[in-house]
């Protein structure tokens, strides 16, 4: 029996802070408390100084992987994700070929998982080829994934997106949408949740109006959920290219506020790998999940939402939509964990980046946090 104690540190997770230890056995959170016992069978881990929190998890990551190795391969976009901290990713179905069938899913599940590094969710897309034409076979595909985007493209036909949504009440998944134009499509499609049902999740939402559109459907009692981007809160009036495009101060200000009156549910990256000569020519994307938590952790706490904000958004909320047994530090939970420096001054350099994907807008930013050790089921991977 494998046993670790991360002594002397602070504990935090959505539900409090405290200074405590934290013992793992076999993988597994067994104790968190103060002045744990310190037996000759304890590897002993000193984290004064640190916070331990639950490690991240993403709901909304692009792998590249098949078909675009030029700008990531999947296993630098999960060394990638590691190194930011996260351990649970899910990664979307815009690859070559799209993830439409079982084959391809079925595929990368496989990989990911001889890489042992970060669980991978793959998800589906919901029309074949992204092509809006016609629906995937949900049943079938449901048995490998409960997630289904057509990320990067709109759902246009309107049949194909309440087909969608029905089959999501059915059969128990989630619709993850890209909506483009933003605000004109959020609208469109809480009107079509209104008629069928279903369950809903807004992809990098990033303008006022569409938060207030989505809070009043979350007021209505509507099954919707809904994500913002660390770029989308940290950038604002900046032609950089992502989609959909950096916002305006007022924007921004109106997400922190969403996010502190409890309508946000998730922080997502979007992380979207190109190569310098992809992103020249126009590409659309950032390249984010390993500078997620510095630049969370900086407009977190420059906008006065408590750590334990930060870790409800990043950790528990988002693995609780993928169904994981984490996401808070409590006995019996997996032991999925960050260790970070909330107080490290850091400067974002892409060189550094293990992601193949260097495009960022904030390259030599000051921000503040760290990412120092992230484990997974009691196993340091950083």
């Amino acid at each position: 029996m494998s046993k670790t104690i991360l002594k002397g540190g602070k504990v935090v997770d959505a539900n409090a802070s405290r200074e405590a230890d934290v013992l793992i056995m076999d993988g597994i959170i067994s104790e968190v408390d103060n002045n744990l016992y310190v037996g000759d069978d304890v590897e002993v881990v000193n984290v004064a100084g640190l916070t331990v929190m639950p490690s991240f998890a993403d709901l909304h990551v692009h792998l590249r992987d098949p078909g675009f190795l030029h700008k990531e391969t999947l296993e630098t976009g999960i060394r990638a994700a590691v190194n930011g901290g996260y351990t649970h990713i899910v990664a979307m179905a815009n690859t070559k070929p799209i993830a439409d069938n079982t084959e391809v899913i079925a595929d990368v599940l496989a990989r990911a998982q001889r890489l042992s590094l970060a669980e991978v969710y793959q998800a589906a897309a919901v029309s074949i080829g992204e092509k809006g034409e016609k629906a995937v076979d949900f049943r079938t595909l449901r048995s490998l994934t409960k997630f289904f985007s057509d990320d990067g493209k709109n759902v246009d036909s309107e049949e194909i997106f309440a087909e969608a949504l029905r089959a999501s009440k059915e059969l128990d998944f989630l619709i993850m949408d890209h909506s483009e134009p933003e605000t004109e499509m959020v609208l469109r499609n809480i009107e079509l949740l209104e008629k069928n049902g279903g369950n809903l999740h807004f992809c990098h939402i990033s303008k006022a109006d569409s938060m207030m559109a989505i809070m009043n459907a979350k007021d209505k009692g509507l099954r919707v959920t809904v994500e913002v981007t660390p770029h989308h809160l940290l950038g604002y009036d900046n032609d950089y290219r992502v989609n959909p495009p950096l916002a305006t101060k007022a924007d921004v200000d109106f997400l922190i506020r969403a996010i502190k009156d409890g309508y946000v549910d998730c922080i997502s990256t979007d992380h979207a790998p190109h190569t310098a000569e992809d992103k020249a020519a126009g590409a659309p994307g950032i390249s984010g999940i390993e500078v997620a938590f510095p630049i969370i952790n900086t407009v977190f706490s420059e906008n006065g939402i408590k750590p334990e904000g930060l870790s409800r958004l990043m950790s528990k909320n988002p693995m609780i939509m993928m169904g994981v047994n984490s996401g808070l530090l409590q006995v019996g939970y997996e032991a999925n964990l960050v260790i970070v420096d909330e107080n490290a001054d850091v400067v974002v350099d892409a060189s550094k980046f293990v992601s193949m994907g260097k495009n960022t807008p904030f390259n030599g930013t000051k921000l503040k946090g760290k990412v120092i050790h992230t484990i997974k089921k009691g196993e340091f991977l950083k």
